[in-house]
């Protein structure tokens, strides 16, 4: 899992990076518009983001996101109590919240819980008869593996990932091609095209004039 971390407490961000980095990729700041930068230059599974910030505010921030259609699942760490804080962590789109000082191993769970219910997993089952490999990039159905190439297993994974939504073409091109090898429209429909050889065109839908969607 790719994990933007954003906690300005030095001690418990390296105790937190060196812990994550064990299963995960792990970018850490201490900023607040360091991390809305990041945010627009790469693309992440999952944030974790404190509350309270020397240049800012963390729920403020994914507000800002959730507001710019950002959908990635976010867990709260924060030494704050109060309930006020917690519901405002929620009212800005927050999927969890834990509170310091925490269990290592009770952050780990919370962000298997997140990964279970956002398709973050190395294996998904897409359908009862489809398997998908999110690490391999492999696509199993009925005992028989296709190996899918990097950008089509990174497509599917990102519609899958937001399979409650349609998602545009210009979203996916700018998830998923970095900005100087950007390719045109024909790229993703070849792509679209290949996956549904092997999921069926009932799972990758096409909304007209608006993007795809995953069924």
């Amino acid at each position: 899992m790719n994990i933007l971390l954003l906690e300005d407490d030095t001690v418990l961000a390296n105790v937190l990076v060196d812990f994550l980095e064990e299963e995960n990729s792990v970018t850490q700041t201490y900023s607040m518009q360091k991390a809305r930068s990041l945010s627009e230059e790469k693309h992440f599974d999952l944030y974790i983001f404190d509350i309270n910030l020397p240049d800012g505010n963390g729920i403020a921030l994914l507000q800002e996101l959730r507001d710019f259609k950002d959908t990635t699942p976010t867990i709260f760490i924060t030494a704050f109590h109060d309930t006020k804080y917690l519901k405002a962590a929620f009212e800005s789109g927050a999927n969890d919240f834990i509170k310091k000082p925490f269990d290592l191993e009770e952050l780990e769970q919370r962000i298997s819980n997140i990964g279970r219910h956002f398709g973050l997993d190395t294996l998904i089952k897409l359908t009862q008869e489809s398997v998908f490999d999110t690490k391999l990039h492999t696509l199993t159905s009925n005992n028989v593996t296709v190996h899918l190439t990097q950008k089509e297993s990174e497509f599917l994974h990102f519609l899958y990932k937001n399979r409650h939504r349609v998602v545009s073409s210009e979203e996916l091109l700018q998830a998923l091609w970095e900005f100087e090898e950007m390719p045109s429209d024909d790229a993703i429909r070849t792509i679209v095209k290949n996956l549904r050889k092997q999921l069926g065109k009932e799972h990758i839908l096409n909304v007209r004039g608006l993007g795809y969607t995953f069924e």
